[in-house]
């Protein structure tokens, strides 16, 4: 497995004699070295390893690192990452992104970043009055 797995962390693997078709749920890390069709949604980390094809009408996990194909919609919660000889044809939505050189990449992005934290009470109040009133005309 090309992918990397933190200290501790179990992780599954579809070995790549592994043909599966359906819904996939699971909690940890799954890493997929065969061929995968369905719909994915996890609280867990994806790998898709050198070799293995995946391709899902949806998926929803926490990241997804990318060393093989996958073809479909991604929704990361925290990251992506593509690393070189991968090929991703999907819309993606994710905190983070990152596509390394020798990615080929089709598809769109969306950036799902936590918008920062707005603290009212440090601003003066005719700030927010007058932003509030180019918003929408009242306040």
């Amino acid at each position: 497995m090309d992918g990397k797995k933190s200290a501790g962390s179990p992780t599954v693997v579809f070995g790549n004699t592994t043909n599966f078709n359906g819904f996939l749920r699971f909690k940890e890390t799954l890493c997929i070295q065969g061929k995968f069709k369905g719909t994915i949604e996890a609280t867990g980390a994806l790998i898709v390893d050198k070799g293995a094809v995946v391709e899902a009408d949806h998926i929803s996990v926490t990241s997804l690192i990318v060393y093989g194909t996958v073809i479909g919609a991604v929704n990361a919660m925290d990251k992506i990452d593509m690393f070189p000889g991968a090929e991703v044809r999907v819309d993606v939505s994710a905190a983070r992104l990152r596509i390394a050189d020798g990615v080929l990449f089709e598809g769109h992005c969306g950036m799902t970043g936590l918008e920062k934290e707005v603290d009212i009470f440090s601003r003066p109040t005719e700030d927010i009055k007058a932003e509030l009133q180019r918003g929408n005309g009242e306040y």
